[in-house]
């Protein structure tokens, strides 16, 4: 077999070789992609039943509510429109978490229209301050913070 035709075997070879592995890298991870909503997609094409999706978008302000058990808390998530979507979680909630912030539910809608997140996102505006800093001015607020840095180094 001459050399020109022992590469284009090797390339051919190369080739199938790879789009095997993207082949089989997309198999594998079929599973694991979430895809994103907002309430008004959710409410006009919701997911199917079960499948694992994001929500995001802000807490309904007077819809926060928790069960007797203390963990399990219902919400709705609501957008730009009118559309909202009940939500259920249970476990221990963000700090940030509260009425009219941003949230970002993992889980799966159920059979009865009720989102079932597994995990909340906490999402904080562009004026986020950490606790030990509010109330402190700019200039106080560096101090602390390079004084924090001196004592780990």
């Amino acid at each position: 077999m001459k050399a020109k035709h022992q590469r284009l075997v090797l390339v051919v070879i190369a080739l199938v070789a790879i789009i095997g592995a993207g082949l089989l890298a997309a198999w594998a991870l079929r599973n694991q992609a979430n895809y994103f909503y907002l309430p008004e997609q959710m409410a006009a094409d919701p997911p199917a039943v079960g499948q694992a999706v994001r929500l995001g978008g802000m807490v309904e302000k007077g819809s926060l509510t928790t069960a007797a058990d203390g963990v399990t808390v219902t919400f709705r998530v609501t957008g730009n429109s009118d559309a909202a979507i009940p939500v259920r979680y249970t476990g221990i909630l963000p700090d940030l978490f509260v009425e009219g912030s941003g949230v970002v539910a993992e889980g799966s809608l159920g059979a009865d229209g009720v989102f079932r997140a597994t995990n909340l996102l906490a999402k904080h505006d562009e004026n986020y301050v950490p606790r030990e800093l509010e109330g402190m001015d700019t200039a106080a607020a560096a101090k602390m913070a390079s004084e924090t840095t001196v004592g780990l180094n």
